[in-house]
């Protein structure tokens, strides 16, 4: 089996690019992918709701050939010796939000009553406020906001479509440091947006309430899969101080 030298962050973050083309002929650890992901979930996450999953399908699944299509037959996914899907899930926040529950409950045995009581309340009464999906309600959220709003500061983003763009959020900040993680083992990846959502969907029997952010290949890059010198706008446009 292939040895892999890890590498030190900063070199890690310089030398990952998305590879559009992977060695058939080398080994491949998929091990390593293992690891990498259980390295991804301990990624910042709104709320410690971890409101995604990653369905791997490696080059021996049956089902590898079909999602490849159903990528467009992307080289980055017809020649990936393993693809990850990243599901969100915000369909389970109620589980979700009972494991942490159960969790901070036993964690906080010896602490106050007050600071227990708030502990408990975040997850028992303000998640559920959050994340509870009724006609109607998205707007109710946005309305007391707006009212809380006008007299002290006040998160803004409740409704519907900014708790989905947060649970995105999650997904992509595990996505990312899976990736990194890949490169720092010696692999590379490309995280793919193109692809038939509602035909993954069914490939893989997805809940209805689960969403796609991501299908990302991996495996051992070809120098032919890095299209061209990396760019990118010049710093002073990106990070500026006030």
């Amino acid at each position: 089996m292939e040895v892999v030298q890890e590498l030190g962050f900063f070199t890690t973050v310089e030398a990952r690019r998305s590879v559009r083309l992977f060695d058939q002929e080398v080994d491949f650890d998929h091990d390593l992918v293992r690891k990498c992901l259980e390295a991804a979930i301990l990624s910042p996450n709104s709320s410690n709701l971890q409101l995604y999953q990653f369905v791997r399908i490696p080059e021996s699944s049956s089902l590898k050939d079909r999602l490849a299509a159903d990528c467009m037959r992307q080289k980055a996914a017809t020649t990936a010796r393993e693809l990850i899907v990243v599901v969100t899930r915000r369909d389970l926040w109620k589980s979700r939000a009972s494991t942490n529950y159960d969790y901070i409950k036993s964690a906080t045995q010896n602490q106050s009553e007050k600071k227990k009581k708030l502990a408990l309340g975040y997850y028992g009464s303000l998640i559920p406020k959050l994340y509870s999906k009724f006609p109607g309600w998205s707007l109710v959220k946005k309305a007391i906001a707006f009212a809380v709003g006008l007299k002290r500061p006040m998160v803004r983003e409740v409704g519907e479509t900014e708790v989905r763009i947060s649970v995105h959020k999650s997904a992509a900040l595990a996505s990312m440091t899976f990736m990194l993680g890949m490169k720092a083992v010696g692999y590379d990846t490309c995280p793919m947006e193109g692809f038939d959502s509602k035909r993954v969907k069914k490939l893989l029997n997805l809940t209805s309430g689960s969403e796609i952010c991501m299908i990302i290949g991996c495996g051992p890059g070809l120098p032919d899969g890095v299209y061209g010198e990396r760019f990118r706008v010049e710093t002073e446009k990106l990070i500026y101080e006030v």
